[in-house]
């Protein structure tokens, strides 16, 4: 079996990434390899690829091939398309510099591409990101809104229960001053009553000793 490009697989689970190994066919796919030309990060956005340009194309005019996945990788790079220009010089059908040319126009052309790609990706974070922020806002702003609320009822609340509170206790102080003016008359008869009596009872003792002189003198 011939030479592959293939990708042999790295990292941890539901992490993976990959090595661009040329490889025996036979050889398992994760198995030894004759030579690292790169490496795949598919868990980025987009994906990161590092590729020994150079050492990719001289492997496929060797013929080694590649599988599905790594062709895609270096058709992506530009690999592919070098190699077809490099096989148009060797028929004639164009000179060396025309396929530079071509080839530094596709790199351009490929290049605006992957940049725009990217601004539109970091277009689509910060807008994600300012939505994001915005909804917080907006939550924050409910939570401030539903706390002030629940503060001032509490506020109206304890306000509402001192000044019942001031309310009783003035009725209680009324009360206490209707019944001092109420019992005021009351005790000044009781004392007039009581003085009363104490002077008759004086006089009912000081009659018989006035008769008792009377009888000496007769």
């Amino acid at each position: 079996m011939p030479v592959k490009i293939r990708l042999a697989r790295h990292g941890r689970k539901r992490n993976a990434y990959y090595y661009i190994v040329v490889a025996d066919g036979r050889a398992p796919r994760d198995g030894k390899y004759i030579e690292r030309i790169g490496d795949y990060n598919p868990n980025t956005n987009p994906a990161t690829i590092n590729l020994n340009f150079e050492k990719a194309l001289s492997w496929l005019e060797k013929g080694a091939q590649p599988t599905d996945t790594a062709r895609a990788i270096l058709s992506y790079e530009g690999v592919m398309y070098k190699k077809h220009l490099l096989g148009g010089i060797k028929k004639g059908a164009f000179d060396e510099a025309t396929a530079e040319s071509k080839f530094n126009t596709w790199k351009q052309e490929k290049l605006a591409k992957i940049q725009a790609k990217h601004d539109k990706l970091a277009k689509s974070f910060e807008d994600e990101k300012k939505k994001r922020l915005e909804e917080e806002a907006k939550v924050n702003e409910l939570r401030a809104q539903n706390i002030a609320k629940k503060n001032s009822e509490l506020v109206a609340q304890l306000e509402a229960e001192q000044k019942a509170e001031e309310e009783i206790n003035e009725e209680v102080s009324n009360e206490q001053k209707s019944e001092d003016t109420e019992e005021t008359p009351d005790k000044k008869e009781e004392i007039k009553a009581e003085a009363d009596t104490t002077t008759e009872e004086v006089k009912t003792e000081e009659a018989p000793k006035e008769e008792t002189k009377d009888e000496k003198a007769e």
